[in-house]
C-alpha cells in the first residue's frame, strides 16, 4: 500500500515546504541539555520554524545517564512551560514531546520497564556514541521490538565507524532499525563525511524520517538555507519518509 502511495507522490508537481511540516528530532526543551538554554530562545526557534512552514514539532531532549539524566517528569514540566509560553504569545504551532535515548547501560532497563517517551506509531528515537562501535546493539534493538516499539536511530551519517564503511548500513537495516538523518548533514553543516554518508544514505533509499536536530539559532540558520535551496524534493522522491502527513498521500492516491 506505502508503496503505491509513494509512486504516486513523485509523480505530483506540490510545494514541498507545504508538504513537509512536522519536525521529529529537536533540542527545544530549555535547559535540560546542550539544547536551548532558555525559554526566549526556545520560543524564537519555534516562531522560526513557524515562519519557515512547519506545523508541528516533536520535540526530543536527550536522555544519558551520565550527562542528561532526564526523566518523564521533568521533560513533561518542561514541555508545559514552553507551550504556555506559546499560548501566552498567540504562537499557533503544534507541540509534543519525545526524546533521544542515549545507547547506554541505563537504556535497556528503560526498554524493559515499557517507559519510554515514544512519538507516532511506538517509535523510539535513540543515539550512539559518535566514536565507539557499541557493543550489543543487536539485542537492544531485539528488546526494542519484542516490547513493541518501532526503533529509529537518530542521524546514522554521524557515526564515524558507519560513515568510513557505508556497506555497514545495511546490516543495520536487517536488524529492525529506521534510519533519521539531519537534513543539516546535507548541508554540510557537520563536515564532509557525515553529508556523503547522508547522501549516500537517501540516494539507496535507506531514509525512514527526516530531522532538524535543532539545538540553537545556529542550526535553525543552516537548516532554513537546505530548506530553501530546493533540494530536500529528492530526498522524499527516493525515499518513503514516514514524517509526512498520510491524508496527503489518500488524497491524491484516488485522483
Amino acid at each position: 500500500m506505502f508503496s503505491k502511495l509513494f509512486q504516486n507522490f513523485k509523480k505530483i508537481n506540490f510545494n514541498l515546504e507545504d508538504f513537509y511540516t512536522t519536525d521529529l528530532h529537536s533540542h527545544l526543551i530549555p535547559a535540560i541539555d546542550d539544547g536551548v538554554k532558555n525559554l526566549d530562545e526556545s520560543i524564537e526557534i519555534i516562531k522560526n520554524l513557524k515562519e519557515l512552514g512547519y506545523k508541528k514539532i516533536i520535540t526530543t531532549p536527550h536522555i544519558m545517564a551520565h550527562k542528561f539524566p532526564n526523566e518523564k517528569n521533568n521533560i513533561l514540566a518542561g514541555l508545559e512551560l514552553v507551550k504556555e509560553e506559546l499560548l501566552k504569545q498567540d504562537i499557533d504551532i503544534e507541540l509534543q514531546v519525545a526524546a533521544e535515548y542515549y545507547f547506554d547501560e541505563g537504556f535497556l532497563e528503560q526498554i524493559r520497564k515499557k517507559d519510554l517517551l515514544t512519538f507516532g506509531d511506538n517509535y523510539v528515537l535513540f543515539e550512539l556514541s559518535y566514536t565507539s562501535n557499541p557493543f550489543g546493539l543487536e539485542q537492544v534493538v531485539f528488546e526494542l521490538l519484542q516490547n513493541g516499539y518501532n526503533p529509529v536511530l537518530a542521524h546514522p551519517e554521524r557515526y564515524t565507524y558507519y560513515s568510513n564503511s557505508l556497506e555497514k548500513y545495511s546490516g543495520l537495516k536487517d536488524m529492525g532499525l529506521l534510519f533519521q538523518i539531519n537534513l543539516n548533514s546535507l548541508h554540510k553543516f557537520y563536515g564532509n563525511k557525515p553529508k556523503i554518508a547522508a547522501e549516500y544514505l537517501v540516494n539507496n533509499g535507506l531514509v525512514d524520517f527526516v530531522g532538524s536536530d535543532i539545538h540553537s539559532m545556529r542550526y535553525f540558520d543552516s537548516l532554513k538555507s537546505y530548506m530553501k535551496s530546493g533540494k530536500l524534493k529528492e530526498v522524499f522522491e527516493k525515499n518513503q519518509i514516514k514524517n509526512s502527513f498520510i491524508w496527503f498521500f489518500f488524497f491524491y492516491l484516488f485522483l
